[in-house]
This record gives structure tokens, C-alpha cells and sequence, in this order.
């Protein structure tokens, strides 16, 4: 029987044992590592479906370790850190990781950052083919179809500018991701843009006037103050 991989790099024994024991418990197959030399050899040598890293390793700083993985790796990378501050968030995402938990945290939220990175991971290895992508995505009440250009909430078709969409289309292809407000920016509107937030802000506030209930208490896409957004994930809803 198939089981995923999943490599823990961090330097706090009791930290790691909680997370060894809950990962072994849900059917993963667990390496640990208390270091970042050791945890780049062992990825080498185990090549792991998953890292969960500490940035606060003992002989080198678990970015240098985010930075040589991401050489020649694009498994997904979840930051597990006490670092709590947004620049750090942001950085981390920005430079390749998947998602940040900060410490403390509970087995539940471990468990349900791990199976939306790997099933991101998944989902996004279709399109790599470099054919047009023509995927209907389907988040709760939320329906793009793509092929057609054409977006719908609880079934009725709802207008979108050409920016609002692609900014939808974003999140609907990565639910339940931290996106920083810098990745955001450099997919929809490229490099020139850099750090100016403004312009996302009023798209994303117009964006929300059409697919949330409440635009001031949404809930599909949240924001994380000072990093970015996340999509909330829910279960898919039929529509005639």
C-alpha cells in the first residue's frame, strides 16, 4: 500500500515527536530531521511528498534550507515557525514555501494544512502539459467554467471585468492557500506593479460585492492582515 512521504525538519525533539505521532497516525510515512543539513540530505536521498520546516534550526536558518530545496524541488513546503511576524509570513511564501503555521498549533489545523497543500500539489500537475486550461471549478456555491469564460454563484451567472475574474480564478484554483499580497499582484498584474497594494484592494473589493453575501464579513475569500488572502474550501453544491 502507497503511502506519502512527509519530512520533518526541526530541531525541537518534543515538537517533532508530537507531529511524527500524529502523522504516523493518519498514515504517513514520517522521516525526522534536527537540522537543516541533515533534512536537505535526507529529502536527496528520501525525496519526500511533503516538508513540514522550522525556520529556527540550530546551523543554518530554515530559509537557507526553503532556498536550496526550491533548487530542484517543488514539493509543497509548509513553514512551521514561532516567527509571527507578517514580513516574515510573507517572505517565506513569497520565496517558495506553501503555507506558514505558527506555533502553537493543534493536530487538527497540522492535518488540514497538509491535505490542502498535497491536494494543491495534485491538482496543479495536469496543467503542466501546457494545453489550454478548459477546467469547470467548483468551490461551495461558486462555479467558474473556464473553457467558456463564465462564472456563477448558487447557479446564477454573475458579471465579472476581466480583472475580477482572473483575480476569482486565482483563488479557485488554489482553495485553502495563503496567497501574499505580492504573488497576488505579480500573477494578475505582473512584475511592474511590485508592492502596490491599492490597486488589489479595489479589486478585490469589487470582487467580493459579487460572490459574498456580507462583502464585510466574507466568507470564501479572507484576508490574512499584513500577508495576503486565502480562499476558504467548502464542499461543492449542485446547480441545474
Amino acid at each position: 500500500m502507497f503511502k506519502e512521504k512527509i519530512l520533518v525538519i526541526e530541531d525541537d525533539v518534543q515538537i517533532q515527536n508530537f507531529m511524527v505521532y500524529t502523522l504516523e497516525n493518519e498514515g504517513f510515512e514520517v522521516k525526522g530531521t534536527l537540522n537543516g543539513k541533515d533534512g536537505i540530505s535526507c529529502m536527496i536521498k528520501e525525496n519526500a511528498d511533503l516538508i513540514l520546516l522550522d525556520l529556527g534550526l540550530p546551523d543554518m536558518d530554515g530559509m537557507q534550507v526553503l532556498h536550496k530545496i526550491r533548487e530542484w524541488s517543488d514539493v509543497p513546503i509548509i513553514v512551521v515557525s514561532a516567527r509571527d511576524l507578517d514580513k516574515e509570513k510573507a517572505n517565506a511564501l513569497d520565496d517558495g514555501a506553501d503555507d506558514y503555521l505558527t506555533k502553537p498549533f493543534s493536530a487538527t489545523e497540522l492535518m488540514a494544512r497538509i491535505r490542502v497543500a498535497l491536494r494543491h500539489y495534485y491538482r496543479m500537475k495536469p496543467s503542466e502539459t501546457g494545453k489550454e486550461d478548459t477546467t469547470v471549478y467548483v468551490n461551495g456555491s461558486l462555479k467558474l467554467d473556464n473553457g467558456a469564460h463564465l462564472a456563477y454563484k448558487d447557479g446564477q451567472k454573475i458579471h465579472l471585468t476581466p480583472l475580477e475574474y482572473k483575480l476569482l480564478l486565482l483563488f479557485m484554483k488554489n482553495p485553502g492557500k495563503l496567497l501574499t499580497y505580492h504573488t497576488i499582484l505579480k500573477k494578475i498584474w505582473g512584475d511592474g506593479y511590485g508592492q502596490d497594494t491599492q490597486v488589489l484592494r479595489s479589486t478585490m473589493a469589487s470582487t467580493r460585492r459579487k460572490i459574498e453575501k456580507n462583502p464585510a464579513k466574507p466568507e470564501y475569500i479572507e484576508t490574512e492582515i499584513g500577508v495576503g488572502y486565502r480562499m476558504k474550501e467548502y464542499e461543492s453544491k449542485d446547480f441545474d
